[in-house]
């Protein structure tokens, strides 16, 4: 990146879940948790939930570098996940795309539709793969709750890792509690060394699941993938539902099967591009958080 050189970002969303997205192919790009605070503050930077950078890498189309608001890194984003998928397949005019992410190889396709579909691989449902603190042997729902002890708001969540990880509260009504206050608080709870995503769902009928997500390190968000991947899985595990499941968010509908032949997860989606813009030089020249 030479010295006062602008750099180009798109700014895309996956049902309202948003990013700057950085194109690090074709000339360096710095990423410090610092940066991704700077470019995610929504009052004074861009703002959005995610800072996406794009950079070549053998053996895929494109390694998928994903950062927090918040500054910390993560290894899957399903929703930035169909965004970059179409951003490649623009411009390859494949209906393909391979990307590598932290978390694994990625296979995205455009339905007929017009739906981008990811193979978001397969969940993870040991304890210390999620990763939880102690050993639960049936993940399908753990020791924690929110509330008085004879009367929970919140309890018995199942928990699992695609990509990242999650714990699911199934509640009868989404407004129970208040997700953006005790969602941080469950986030750092003990129990997830590394933090954990947190929803809340209602099981709507057995194709159909309503969704609330309070996301690491990004805090609520109107659309969350990897959650609604998270659900639909651990839905299907408690028998609550089928293994096709449409999950209603703030932001819209996701498309999630559970494949049962590998069971990989199979997520789709709309993206959508809001607009572009570039960042001074000068605000990838902050110190290292």
């Amino acid at each position: 990146m030479s010295d006062g050189e602008a750099i180009p970002f798109r700014k895309m969303n996956g049902l309202g879940n948003d990013f700057v997205v950085l194109d690090a192919r074709s000339r360096p790009i710095p990423m410090t948790a610092e940066i991704a605070r700077a470019i995610g503050d929504r009052e004074k930077g861009v703002g959005c939930d995610q800072i996406i950078v794009l950079r070549r890498v053998n053996g895929a189309d494109v390694f998928m570098e994903i950062w927090n608001r918040g500054g910390s890194r993560v290894g899957a984003c399903g929703n930035a996940t169909r965004c970059v998928a179409d951003i490649l397949m623009n411009e390859t005019g494949r209906d393909h795309a391979v990307i590598r992410t932290d978390a694994g190889l990625l296979l995205a396709t455009r339905r007929e539709d017009g739906l981008i579909q990811v193979d978001m691989g397969a969940p993870k449902f040991d304890w210390q793969d999620i990763p939880l603190a102690e050993e639960f042997r049936d993940t399908r729902g753990i020791e924690l709750q929110v509330g008085p002890i004879d009367n929970p708001v919140l309890h018995t969540p199942s928990v699992v890792n695609v990509g990242n990880p999650h714990a699911i509260f199934w509640v009868k009504d989404l407004d129970v509690v208040d997700l953006g206050k005790v969602g941080p608080l469950l986030e750092n709870h003990p129990i997830f060394p590394e933090g954990a995503n947190i929803s809340l769902c209602k099981v709507e009928g057995p194709d159909h699941l309503r969704l609330k997500v309070w996301e690491r390190d990004a805090g609520l968000t109107r659309a969350c993938g990897t959650a609604a991947c998270a659900a639909a899985v651990c839905a299907a595990r408690k028998r609550l539902t089928g293994r096709n499941v449409r999950v209603t968010l703030p932001g819209g509908d996701l498309h999630i099967r559970w494949r049962e032949s590998d069971d990989h997860i199979l997520m789709a989606g709309p993206v959508e591009y809001e607009f572009e813009g570039t960042l001074p030089a000068e605000t990838f020249t902050r110190p290292a958080a």
